[in-house]
């Protein structure tokens, strides 16, 4: 089967084409590099049958062509700088909408049926109800959340005109290898350059779930293979979940720091937008047999111990979360 990865050399994408192409895929990854890195792509590059494609979703043409002979696709491409939003309120619009719009233009005119889109537990604003059930109806609290939850109206849409089946799962934050932005990555990078200090946006007491990669990668594959509705909307989380005083402590522990200042800045949102507790509700993921395997600590520090071990992806990326 030939598969179409959009991001597939982003932080998640490039585990999801290790996967499949350990499943015997023909894997088009499809990437701007913006963020991406070609190194998360060696693997699976001398290992299956993986071909990569330097180009924007935006580039109607160049994806067109791309999508040829394509029988899946996995949409990961976005904007993942979750406060971007604030200083540029464009690029949500243009890299999560347009670009998923690209995204099912292009299956519609080559006729590829069959799309997994990676959207995110920000489409629940501030909930009220915890674990948060996929049901639950919310206010949008930021751009970013906003731009995913039309995103994922125009897969349904896009779905009902032209018989696309859908699987759209709302993840919780990722952490594992080839992570390469947001809190951990921020913690570490800041602990790398003065030890005796770490300066945390909040009060600190933000409560989130994390999901290591592994696991993430793992339900989702569950999930197509078990999950029968033409459309499905699923969340991917874990059961746990860490404030961040104690994710900040694992991960001085992890570099092995000792009496850390903690300073803090800001209320109860690390910033405009940023959700105090993000707990999903991942029953209907269970019902289909997922259930994480690797705790929160561990997940934190396993990514602890990958960018300590890969310092070159702390130098080449500048942080964009706490």
């Amino acid at each position: 089967m030939r598969v179409l990865v959009t991001g597939g050399a982003g932080f998640i994408g490039s585990h999801l084409v290790d996967e499949l192409a350990r499943r015997g895929s023909t894997v088009v990854v499809y990437d701007n590099f913006s963020t991406g890195f070609r190194q998360h792509l060696a693997a699976a590059a001398r290992t299956g049958d993986v071909h990569i494609i330097e180009g924007d979703i935006l580039d109607a043409g160049k994806l067109a062509r791309a999508m040829q002979d394509v029988a899946l696709v996995f949409h990961l491409a976005a904007n993942a700088d979750v406060r971007g939003g604030m200083h540029n309120t464009s690029i949500d619009v243009q890299q999560n909408i347009l670009g998923t719009h690209s995204v099912l233009e292009a299956m519609r005119l080559s006729g590829c049926k069959r799309i997994v889109f990676t959207s995110s537990a920000t489409v629940y604003g501030e909930p009220t109800v915890f674990p948060t059930p996929e049901t639950y109806s919310a206010l949008q609290t930021s751009l970013y959340g906003a731009s995913k939850l039309a995103a994922e109206a125009l897969v349904q849409a896009y779905g009902e005109y032209f018989g696309i089946r859908s699987q759209i799962f709302r993840f919780v934050s990722w952490v594992g290898e080839r992570y390469s932005h947001g809190v951990i990555f921020d913690f570490v990078r800041k602990l790398k350059s003065h030890p005796h200090f770490l300066d945390i946006l909040g009060d600190g007491r933000q409560r989130k779930s994390y999901l290591d990669v592994e696991d993430g990668v793992r339900g989702i594959f569950i999930a197509i293979e078990k999950e029968t509705a033409f459309k499905s909307v699923l969340n991917l989380g874990h059961v746990e979940y860490m404030d961040v005083v104690t994710l900040a402590n694992v991960v001085c522990d992890e570099m092995g720091l000792r009496d850390v200042e903690f300073r803090f800045s800001g209320g109860v949102r690390g910033w405009l937008g940023d959700s105090p507790f993000v707990h999903l509700d991942i029953t209907k993921m269970q019902g289909l047999g997922f259930q994480p395997a690797v705790s929160i600590e561990e997940g934190v520090r396993k990514t602890v111990r990958y960018l300590l071990t890969n310092e070159w992806l702390l130098h080449a990326r500048s942080g964009s979360q706490r």
